[in-house]
C-alpha cells in the first residue's frame, strides 16, 4: 500500500501464504503458494504456484481429491490443479528461491511452515528436491502475533483496521500473501514500539523460541531444547532421554511431523554420542 514504512532488510525478506487440502500438516496437501521476495532497497520478485496434490500409495503417485467444504473456502477445485505440477517437482525452484532469506507470513509459524516443512521432507524421501534446506534455521516473523499483541483478530480485519478498507481475494495465497506484506509495514508505520530490524520482529512475533516448525519442542531460557507437549511437558528432551530412552522410539514409530523427528534424532544422537 502506498505511503506505508519501508523495510528495513539485510536480506531477502520472503512473505509467503499456502492454500491446502485442508489442516492437517500431515496428511494434507499444498495446493497453491504465493511468495513475495522483498529485497533490501524494496525490489520485489513475486511467484505464485499451483500444485496438484498427491501421495504415494503402494510406490505409486496417486491425486487427492480437493474436499468440496475446502474449495468452498478458497475457491481452487480439483479441475483447477488437475493438469499442475506436484510440489515435488518444483521443489528446487522454490528452495532455491528460500535460501538465503528471512521468512514472515500470517499465521505461518504455527500453520504455513510446517506444512511446507513437511512438503519438503517428502519431496526429498521421494528423491525429488536435491536442494539442501532446513526451514528451522529460517527467521519467521509472523504478522498475526504482532497484530494479536496489539489487537486480536483476522488478517482482514487487520488490513480493514490499518488500512481502512477490504482488500480483494480473501483466501487465495496471492491476496493473502500481498496482504501480509501491507500490513506489517502499516504495522510499523503505527506502532511506534516495534523496531523496523528483522531479529527484533523475528522476537515481538513469536510466542516461544521453536526448535521444530510444529512447536512441539521449544528452547528454554538456558537455549536447552524442551518438551512442549504430553506427559514429559516442560522436561528438557535430553533428561527425558536419559531417564526414557524408548521414548525416542515411541515418538520415531507415531505420527509426528518429519521436521519433528529430525529434531528428536539430532537430541538423540548427541545424548548417546556423549554417552560413549
Amino acid at each position: 500500500m502506498h505511503g506505508a514504512m519501508e523495510l528495513n532488510l539485510v536480506k531477502p525478506l520472503i512473505f509467503f501464504d499456502l492454500e491446502t487440502t485442508g489442516l492437517d500438516i500431515l496428511h494434507d496437501r499444498i495446493i497453491e503458494m504465493s511468495y513475495i521476495k522483498v529485497f533490501p532497497g524494496g525490489r520485489e520478485e513475486e511467484k505464485t504456484y499451483r500444485f496438484r496434490p498427491t501421495e504415494m500409495v503402494l510406490g505409486n503417485e496417486v491425486t487427492i481429491p480437493i474436499p468440496a467444504s475446502v474449495s468452498a473456502v478458497h475457491h481452487i477445485y480439483d479441475e483447477d490443479v488437475k493438469d499442475a505440477p506436484t510440489f515435488g517437482e518444483k521443489a528446487n525452484e522454490i528452495a532455491t528461491d528460500f535460501i538465503g532469506s528471512d521468512l514472515c507470513g500470517y499465521n505461518s509459524a504455527k500453520f504455513d511452515l510446517p506444512m511446507l516443512g513437511e512438503a519438503f521432507c517428502r519431496a526429498k524421501a521421494e528423491g525429488k528436491l536435491t536442494v539442501d534446506i532446513d526451514l528451522a534455521t529460517f527467521k519467521m516473523i509472523d504478522v498475526q502475533t504482532i497484530y494479536y499483541k496489539m489487537k486480536p483478530r483476522t488478517l482482514a480485519a487487520a488490513y480493514r483496521e490499518y488500512y481502512g478498507n477490504d482488500f480483494d481475494g480473501a483466501h487465495s495465497a496471492n491476496a493473502d500473501t500481498r496482504a501480509t506484506y501491507d500490513v506489517l509495514k502499516a504495522q510499523l508505520d503505527k506502532h511506534s514500539e516495534l523496531k523496523n530490524d528483522v531479529d527484533a520482529l523475528v522476537k515481538f512475533s513469536n510466542f516461544n523460541r521453536n526448535a521444530d516448525l510444529s512447536g512441539r519442542l521449544v528452547y528454554d531460557d538456558k537455549n536447552e531444547v524442551v518438551v512442549n507437549f504430553g506427559k514429559h511437558k516442560g522436561k528438557r528432551l535430553k533428561d527425558v532421554f536419559a531417564v526414557e530412552p524408548s521414548y525416542y522410539n515411541w515418538v520415531m514409530n507415531s505420527e509426528f511431523a518429519e521436521t519433528t523427528k529430525a529434531v528428536f534424532s539430532k537430541i538423540y544422537a548427541e545424548c548417546f554420542r556423549k554417552s560413549k
